[in-house]
């Protein structure tokens, strides 16, 4: 596991990981909320309040899911993994599934990912949405129902994002194009410049390229023009890549929402669909309205985008809820558009 992990030997390893978690990798193991699986992986539980809407979240994430990177079926999130920590990296898979008869995640990664586990659990406890209120959140949102019946569903979570460049990405190569479409070209970029990976794991075979992979790229118009993404998009993405890179940009967990938002719409080709697409999903914002996005005009219909935001003010500070229940009263051929 050690070498796996990027170590030269067990006592490096352990020595980095004691530090890091004050217990050895024996202690984790030994711990209620991690145990071995048949499969060798770890598993840890996160737990969550219910009413838990899993099967929306996989439906998500499985019509947006990128082709080598990750596998979505009808009952678990599965996908390549590959974080890195002074200067080393750790690459491996993660599995998340449901049990809902004990309100909690299952959540399985590779051990080669064990030194990162809390950023790993971190990032999963994000991307489902686990510590939201679903309680608290319905009754603030109720009201949606009288203007789509049926469309605000207690338990609804909004989706996060594990890799938040990744994400990033994805936004950019959705603008004004189908999500079908969109998730095509995020394949042929994880093929084309991201790291070929090998875990013995069905559909699971490339690492997603981070910022820096992108910087490295001689001509981004002319390594992307040769996948199908446009000029404009490509440029956008190199701009990300740069302002991440520079500390422009933050797109951790303690950032200020508003000022990244900010700085993401001065950057030229962005626009408030894509910077609040990213607040919602990278920055877990509680409460984006996507008023211009189609699937709310599809949902809303017969409505201008500034009558849609007038009237997701009732909602506040849970609009990003709302705005997902919108999303999921679609059909797919509608969200798809």
């Amino acid at each position: 596991m050690a070498c796996a992990s990027g170590f030269g030997s067990t006592r490096r390893f352990n020595d980095v990981f004691k530090r890091h978690y004050r217990m050895t990798p024996s202690e984790l193991r030994k711990q209620k909320g991690a145990r071995r699986s048949v499969d060798e992986g770890i598993v840890f539980r996160l737990g969550y309040r219910p009413p838990y809407r899993f099967d929306d979240l996989l439906a998500f994430f499985r019509m947006r899911q990128i082709e080598g990177v990750e596998r979505i079926d009808n009952a678990s999130y599965e996908r390549v993994v590959r974080l890195a920590d002074e200067g080393i990296e750790h690459v491996g898979w993660l599995r998340v599934e449901n049990d809902e008869k004990k309100n909690a995640l299952i959540v399985t990664m590779s051990e080669s990912l064990l030194p990162m586990t809390s950023q790993v659990l971190e990032r999963v406890r994000s991307m489902f949405d686990t510590d939201s209120d679903p309680s608290a959140i319905h009754e603030a949102i109720a009201s949606l129902n009288e203007v789509v019946p049926g469309a605000a569903k207690e338990g609804t979570r909004v989706p996060g994002c594990f890799d938040p460049f990744e994400t990033a990405v994805r936004a950019i190569l959705g603008q004004q194009v189908t999500v079908t479409f969109a998730n095509t070209l995020a394949a042929r970029i994880a093929r084309s410049f991201g790291t070929p990976i090998e875990l013995g794991r069905d559909g699971l075979s490339y690492a997603f390229p981070t910022h820096h992979d992108i910087l490295a790229i001689p001509s981004i118009e002319d390594g992307f023009g040769k996948l199908g993404v446009i000029k404009t998009r490509s440029r956008v993405i190199a701009e990300i890549a740069r302002a991440l890179d520079e500390g422009d940009i933050d797109f951790s967990h303690g950032a200020i929402v508003a000022e990244q938002r900010e700085k993401l719409l001065a950057l030229k080709g962005i626009g408030p669909w894509t910077a609040d697409y990213i607040s919602l999903r990278v920055f877990n914002d509680p409460d984006v309205f996507l008023e211009g996005d189609a699937g709310i005009k599809h949902a809303l219909p017969d409505t201008t985008p500034k009558e849609r935001l007038t009237l997701a003010e009732q909602w506040r500070p849970w609009r990003s809820y709302a705005n997902l229940c919108l999303w999921n009263s679609l059909s797919p051929s509608k969200e798809e558009d």
